[in-house]
């Protein structure tokens, strides 16, 4: 199922004081980063918020499904979304136990003189 347009920009502009909030299409869904790491993804019109110790904490009574066959589980915000207040604590909070993602290096061959 399609995710449209207005359903992302509806999520990002319900998080503030996150950081940049920004989307990218891939694979039929949507990764979300806050000032270019990713923190959740968008998939089927849900929000799906990668877990984290913190993120449970807050949330309290988790549900977790994974966002597309064959993933690791993540939390489902289905209910809190429309809550823009609870979402951008939420987003802060994973984000600042997150990881950075680390940049792949490009594999060249070595060059033959």
């Amino acid at each position: 199922m399609a995710i449209s347009q207005e359903f992302i920009d509806y999520l990002i502009d319900q998080i503030v004081d996150a950081g940049e909030i920004t989307a990218k299409r891939m694979f039929g869904g949507c990764a979300i980063y806050s000032d270019g790491k990713i923190f959740g993804l968008i998939g089927d019109g849900k929000l799906f918020i990668k877990p984290t110790k913190s993120g449970k904490e807050f949330i309290g009574q988790v549900t977790e499904e994974p966002p597309y066959e064959g993933a690791k589980p993540y939390f489902l915000i289905e209910e809190r979304i429309e809550d823009s207040q609870w979402l951008s604590e939420l987003v802060r909070l994973s984000c600042d136990e997150l990881p950075m993602q680390k940049r792949r290096e490009s594999k060249k061959k070595p060059s033959v003189h």
